[in-house]
């Protein structure tokens, strides 16, 4: 699967917003017919939708339906399955039971946003078809009664345990939208920190967000030049016969070398320059 830096989620009610999602530099797109559309506009967003997915996208395209047990879940998979998306986004996820029940034919993506969810995301995770799971802290945080804090430290717990129910199951997690987009400073910090505990990438709700979520996530020319520059000197080692090779004085190891080959696959070189040697 291509990296997912960036997944910028936009109305299914706002044609105009879609149409320019085609060209946001996002790795990817949910077409939101759930928390972003108010009940009295639901059909005419799942219109507008499926519209959108009958023409070619660049970028894979997700659809997030209204959740399991609304009036509109039903005709919201089958409208966007018929259309040709790429996947569907389930929000509010607590029973892997009734995700597994689906049988959908496009990868599923499990929001974890309530308590629940937490603590069964190991089981979620492990559904076939299931291919990510995306962290919500709006609604958990309103559940949980945190009060804001800039590192989001009273929800960290809830944050690990979604990295590491997706992580054990070879899923990919991805980050809670950042609500404030006339802060960028603060995206971006919350953006180094979602990398740091492990997160994939980050759900964006601004087309300014896309870019810092691109940069913070992707790969940069510093860091493909020195994985190939361990891999190098793992690749000297072995040919001169040696059994220990070290890098910056550090000692490589088998996983120091898959984490460079990571780290290089996952690398997107400028369109125009060279590559990182």
């Amino acid at each position: 699967m291509k990296a997912l830096r960036s997944v910028l989620y936009v109305p299914g009610d706002k044609p105009r917003a879609i149409e320019k999602a085609r060209t946001l530099g996002a790795d990817a797109v949910i077409l939101d017919l759930e928390d972003a559309v108010a009940p009295e506009h639901k059909e005419a967003a799942r219109d507008n939708v499926v519209a959108a997915l009958r023409v070619p996208w660049p970028v894979p395209v997700f659809v997030r339906v209204n959740g399991l047990g609304t009036p509109w879940e039903h005709e919201d998979r089958e409208a966007a399955l018929l259309a040709g998306v790429d996947g569907l986004v389930l929000p509010k996820v607590e029973d892997a039971r009734a995700v597994a029940e689906l049988h959908l034919r496009v990868p599923l993506w499990a929001m974890i946003e309530t308590p629940l969810g937490v603590l069964a995301a190991p089981q979620i995770a492990a559904v076939p078809g299931v291919a990510g799971l995306i962290a919500g802290t709006n609604d958990l945080a309103r559940v949980l009664r945190t009060r804001p804090h800039a590192e989001r430290a009273p929800l960290l717990h809830a944050l690990s345990a979604v990295v590491l129910a997706a992580r054990a199951h070879g899923k990919v997690p991805l980050d809670a939208v950042y609500n404030d987009v006339r802060d960028p400073e603060g995206f971006a910090r919350e953006c180094a920190g979602g990398r740091a505990l492990g997160f994939a990438g980050k759900t964006v709700i601004h087309p300014g967000q896309v870019a810092l979520a691109n940069a913070a996530y992707g790969v940069s020319e510093d860091e493909a030049r020195e994985a190939a520059a361990l891999l190098a000197a793992w690749d000297e080692a072995r040919a001169q016969g040696r059994s220990v090779a070290t890098f910056r004085g550090a000692l490589i190891e088998t996983m120091h070398v898959e984490e460079a080959r990571e780290t290089l696959a996952a690398w997107m070189p400028p369109e125009s320059g060279p590559a990182a040697p």
